[in-house]
């Protein structure tokens, strides 16, 4: 009797939640599929409804893509919707919980995600005057716990020399787009592949490493270095590289990466670039109205699988980026900066060098890191030592260019203590000298005759 009534509260339980996620509908959406890089760039605009008329307070948005790196969610009144991942063990999907600020039986959704890893070489070997060809795979329509009335989906890629696709029809190819849909009633958790391979030629750079070291100090400066470790992870070369044949022919390397452009703020002097050969002279900086263009050429051409690393170091003026209010500071600076075009980076270390005595320290970033250990360094002129700040991210894009923000106190009398260092140093100098001087290191010999 007891199973049974156990049995029966789970129906009934079933039932209603069943009844509560029918009622949930994509009512509309027109998805755009940008893989005309090494990133996955997809925009969605949704139109959900509550068919009963009840308000619609939050949505469950289920992404298939693995190595998501980035989503952003706005509402139809450009406004941010509170996101919140929904932990299950076990489960290869992302789910995120959605929130609308405000409520109502319709509402419009704007998506944003940035994949990486998801576009990947075929052939993964080619010879050096063989295209880039790469595939794609994806899911054609909307992942979704509700039903889908309508889709659209619109892809655009990097060349129009498509070897094959997906075709569930209806479709459309023009140049280098494909149109895929309109496509009606949708049913729930559908999962159906959408697969594409093209000729893709632009520059699959990863990052794998980034070391950013930030040192404030309070004499007007700040110095920035960033260590970069760098693959080109796009198709390997297979076979002997020519010299003579990547600079006569303009077809051969295509996808090999020549030079690429980073982006410093504009307030940037002092650059340097060097590798573990020493300063690298094959660079231009051109000064932008809002940034420094610093156009970067490796001591070789970049194939896919060759590896490069360097260091880019610079100073900006510390009142930019420096805040203070009485003994209380605030730093707030990016967590990375523009590397390339179409960045991906595998994992990044960021380090902040805080000038000697600072306390009370307190780090608030754009998104989640991982903090580390606060330590000590000692440099020139310190007694107990400088605070270090550091904490890393793994997967970051573009839009992870965003500022951070660092609370500190600092007693403004403790700018005395290095003068008062020096000072003592040519102090102690000057004794010793004095002392030195008054001293009789002479070897002769003095002799009394009685």
């Amino acid at each position: 009797m007891e199973t049974n009534w156990v049995f029966f509260v789970a129906m009934i339980f079933s039932v209603t939640l069943n009844s509560t996620i029918s009622d949930v509908i994509n009512k509309n959406l027109e998805r755009t599929l940008d893989i005309t890089s090494q990133l996955v760039k997809t925009t969605y605009k949704l139109t959900v409804e509550e068919t009963s008329g009840k308000p619609l307070k939050d949505y469950e948005f289920i992404v298939r893509e693995p190595n998501l790196s980035y989503i952003s969610v706005k509402d139809g009144f450009n406004k941010k919707v509170e996101i919140e991942e929904i932990q299950e063990n076990g489960s290869n999907l992302l789910k995120f919980n959605l929130t609308f600020s405000e409520f109502s039986s319709k509402q419009t959704l704007l998506i944003e995600t940035v994949s990486t890893k998801n576009i990947l070489a075929y052939p993964s070997h080619i010879k050096q005057n063989d295209k880039q060809l790469v595939k794609f795979v994806g899911s054609l329509y909307l992942y979704s716990k509700y039903p889908t009335y309508a889709q659209k989906t619109n892809v655009i890629l990097s060349s129009p020399n498509i070897l094959s696709h997906t075709q569930a029809k209806p479709f459309l190819v023009s140049s280098n787009k494909i149109f895929l849909g309109p496509y009606e009633n949708i049913e729930r958790l559908v999962d159906e592949e959408l697969v594409i391979h093209y000729e893709n030629q632009s520059p699959f750079l990863t990052v794998n490493t980034l070391g950013r070291t930030i040192e404030v100090s309070h004499w007007g400066n700040i110095a920035v270095k960033e260590s970069i470790h760098m693959t080109h992870t796009g198709a390997k070369l297979k076979g002997p590289f020519s010299r003579y044949d990547f600079q006569k022919d303009g077809r051969s390397g295509q996808s090999a990466v020549k030079s690429y452009k980073t982006y410093l703020p504009a307030s940037a002097f002092g650059v340097y670039y060097r590798d573990t050969n020493g300063n690298i002279s094959t660079s231009n900086m051109n000064l932008l109205r809002d940034s420094v263009e610093l156009e970067l050429r490796p001591r070789f051409p970049l194939f896919g699988g060759w590896k490069t690393q360097y260091i880019l170091g610079y100073n900006v003026p510390s009142y930019e980026y420096l805040f203070s209010s009485g003994n209380e500071y605030l730093l707030k600076m990016h967590v990375i900066d523009h590397i390339h075009d179409n960045m991906s980076i595998d994992e990044a270390v960021v380090t902040i060098i805080l000038p000697e005595g600072s306390s009370n320290i307190e780090l608030v970033t754009p998104y989640s890191i991982k903090r580390r250990q606060n330590d000590l360094i000692h440099t020139y002129l310190d007694t107990v030592g400088r605070p270090v700040v550091s904490f890393s991210q793994q997967n970051l894009v573009e839009s992870h260019i965003s500022q951070f923000t660092l609370k500190y106190r600092f007693s403004k009398i403790s700018l005395l203590q290095e003068p008062f260092l020096v000072i003592l140093f040519i102090y102690i100098i000057f004794l010793f000298t004095i002392v030195l001087l008054r001293l009789d290191f002479s070897l002769t010999s003095h002799f009394h005759k009685d």
